[in-house]
């Protein structure tokens, strides 16, 4: 049976935390869960600890990626065969967990993406639904797979990758979408999507609000600019 470790970066999120951490042990009694407190300066880490969630707490704010990458080292330091990533809002739903999985044996994926919009009305920002729909139109043209969308942070990932995205620069500290998505596909891994449920944020802001998604988006050209000239 895989070692499995739920990983959920966190940046001062004490109001969600503890109601994440509780829904996972409900719908995945079996899983080992690590919060990555990225610079966290409220109660974030003294309720994660308290629910028994392991803990890297970071002195200073990393960024989405670096906090990652921290839960990804632990990861196999600690053996563990799949690591699921999730948000530490409360806009995953842990009973999705095991569609992650099934999709993940009946692929034969190294990396499954749980996708909001197959099966569900889920809605978002102009903004945000554009970029989401360039960035699938990109990997769709790169790849030659759909991918309906690739700023899910609710994912499935097998040690073969956590092996590949640890080491070096594989993995950017900063916004790990499309980017990654392509480069992981440039190195043979196979990447398959299911449908998941996602609930509206209820508390805190968005790393995607204000002017963000903009920023978000030329860093991101640059990034898959990147992988496409990226030769090895």
């Amino acid at each position: 049976m895989d070692k499995i470790l739920i990983i959920i970066p966190a940046f001062n999120e004490e109001k969600s935390i503890g109601m994440v951490i509780d829904k996972i042990h409900k719908a995945a009694p079996e899983v080992d869960i690590l919060v990555v407190s990225d610079g966290s300066t409220d109660a974030t880490v003294a309720i994660s600890r308290g629910l028994g969630a392991h803990v890297i707490n970071h002195a200073f704010n990393l960024g989405y990626g670096g906090a990652l990458q921290s839960g990804f080292r632990f990861a196999l330091k600690k053996h563990y065969d799949v690591v699921i990533t999730m948000d530490a809002d409360g806009q995953h739903d842990p009973a999705y967990i095991i569609n992650l999985l099934e999709a993940r044996a009946g692929h034969g994926a190294n990396v499954v993406i749980g996708t909001r919009f197959l099966e569900s009305d889920y809605k978002t920002g102009i903004f945000k639904r554009a970029g989401i729909f360039l960035f699938s139109t990109i990997i769709r043209i790169y790849t030659g797979k759909t991918m309906t969308d690739p700023t899910s942070g609710f994912q499935l990932i097998d040690k073969a990758v956590l092996t590949y995205l640890s080491h070096g620069d594989n993995f950017p500290l900063d916004y790990p979408d499309a980017n990654v998505i392509m480069l992981l596909h440039k190195k043979k891994f196979i990447i398959a999507e299911t449908p998941v449920k996602m609930f509206d944020r209820t508390d805190g802001v968005s790393m995607h609000s204000g002017i963000k998604p903009l920023i978000y988006m030329i860093r991101m050209f640059l990034a898959i600019i990147m992988v496409v000239l990226r030769r090895d």
